[in-house]
């Protein structure tokens, strides 16, 4: 009996091995082809991902080289250069400033602020409150302005850059307008009524209690190992750049890290972790605020029937992104240190975690439709010889524009030579396009530029912005003024 059991046993041992053996389904296998083969594509230098549901993170990896020329590769706990994903972390330390009773979501944002205030141009200023700052629809404009290392400019305080570009080009809570500068506003709110530097406070207050030990406003001391470079399309390295509106673009962090606060703001209440804000707090920062589907840091959407929160960041070097399902449970983060496509990585992502929602997204999609460029046919109330000014933050200058029937729009701003607005569209009642020509201000004649419009029609007049945006490679500022035109009346 004996033996029989041991040849049984014999016989049955190398299929026992071979399951054994069997590889293990890698669940992952499909997002792994789409990064690399993303990578190879577009010549990325590395990728970091990280996919959490429930209180537990499911998946975490890095590819590439974070750091080609040091040979350093990617990692999840390598920092990438989040751009406005800085925002919803800025919100969320503005936020426990609101629970301390130290910050009233509606009332003015002037109320925080110091010597730089916010100007009043297209609304009364009062109006811009701090809700409405944080949702972007306090009427502030495009902006953007990049420092590098390799030039000579100082950085502007954030006195200075309120005081010069915090503008109303609309009135607060018409429209919705999305303005890094408004961030640049909060982390200058937050230092205020903290009687912290801003990068301190996030520090203490969010980073610390939250576990993210690989997360820091710019570069904190200790952590330059950690840090993926930036390149550009041309897989040059980007000398470091920093920015005038800090709050809104300057943090750094890692894939784990970032998921991590991603699971915070699902309510996983880790036990690492303290409760730096109410459940219902991160409820109100989930909220879209009207006219936008932008909370308070967060976009708030749905697509397949599945609401998501979401917030990305793109800049030179950057593309990166992070997206909560709360119904789910489930937060994937994903980070590139080139432009790249990182919603591609997202998808393949969902199509793993969220196989039911993913689904549902491909049968609502529509083919995409070859593009089509709708000719600029001006409606009657817009034909005409509007005259104005464009008012700089040191000087005004005259501007006129002519609306011709057959749709050519003709710009003659300040002493320069009159030119033709291209790419001219008239949707919703605003008036854009773009135009060769120069703001003479300090800052924006340092590099070559063209002036983007948008006017709105709104009693009569078109007022807006005109912003000077460089045409340089790589990008340096979006530097707003204000315009505002009233048709001139025919003479009888």
């Amino acid at each position: 009996m004996k033996t029989r059991r041991f040849l049984l046993l014999g016989v049955l041992a190398p299929s026992l091995l071979s399951a054994q053996q069997a590889p293990v389904r890698d669940t992952w296998s499909s997002v792994r082809d789409t990064i690399h083969a993303l990578m190879t594509r577009a010549s990325i230098p590395s990728v970091a991902v990280a996919v959490a549901k429930g209180h537990r993170i499911l998946w975490e990896e890095g590819f590439g080289w974070a750091d080609r020329e040091r040979m350093i590769r990617a990692t999840p706990n390598t920092m990438y250069s989040l751009a406005s994903i800085s925002k919803p972390m800025t919100a969320t330390a503005l936020m426990e400033l609101v629970e301390r009773g130290r910050v009233d979501l509606d009332k003015p944002a002037n109320d925080y602020l110091g010597v730089g205030k916010l100007t009043g141009l297209a609304g009364d200023a009062s109006g811009a409150t701090v809700r409405r700052v944080m949702s972007h629809t306090a009427g502030l404009p495009l902006h953007y302005q990049f420092y590098y290392v390799n030039q000579p400019y100082p950085v502007l305080s954030n006195d200075e850059t309120i005081a010069r570009y915090g503008i109303l080009v609309n009135p607060p809570g018409d429209v919705y307008e999305y303005s890094n500068l408004g961030y640049g506003i909060v982390d200058q709110i937050i230092s205020r009524a903290s009687g912290e530097e801003y990068a301190d406070f996030m520090r203490a207050s969010v980073f610390v209690p939250l576990g993210l030990t690989h997360t820091s406003v710019g570069i904190a001391p200790g952590l330059e190992p950690f840090v993926a470079q930036r390149y550009d399309l041309k897989q040059r390295l980007i000398p470091f750049y920093d920015f005038d509106h800090r709050g809104a673009s300057a943090i750094f962090s890692s894939a784990h890290d970032l998921v991590r606060f991603g699971m915070f703001h699902l309510k996983d209440h880790l036990s690492d972790q303290r409760a730096i804000l109410k459940d219902a707090t991160i409820d109100e920062m989930q909220t879209a605020i009207a006219p936008a589907n932008y909370g308070l840091g967060w976009i708030i959407d749905e697509r397949g029937g599945l609401k998501f929160v979401s917030h990305t960041g793109g800049m030179p070097g950057v593309q990166t992104g992070l997206t909560l399902y709360p119904s789910e449970d489930v937060a994937i983060v994903v980070l590139i240190n080139a432009v790249a496509d990182a919603p591609k990585i997202t998808r393949e992502i969902e199509r793993i975690v969220l196989p039911k929602y993913s689904e549902a997204r491909r049968l609502a999609q529509t083919p995409p439709q070859p593009a089509t460029k709708t000719p600029f046919v001006p409606s009657n109330e817009l034909v005409g010889e509007w005259s104005g000014t464009v008012r700089t933050w040191d000087r005004s200058m005259p501007l006129t524009v002519s609306i011709r029937p057959d749709g050519d729009v003709h710009v003659h701003l300040g002493d320069e030579l009159e030119t033709l607005l291209n790419d001219t569209k008239w949707e919703k009642n605003e008036l854009t396009g773009r135009f060769a020509g120069t703001i003479p201000t300090s800052d924006a004649s340092r590099w070559p530029h063209e002036i983007l419009f948008s006017l709105r029609l709104r009693n009569g007049a078109l007022t807006g912005m005109a912003a000077a945006v460089t045409t340089t490679d790589p990008v340096y500022f979006a530097l707003t003024s204000y315009a505002s035109l009233t048709k001139k009346v025919a003479a009888k």
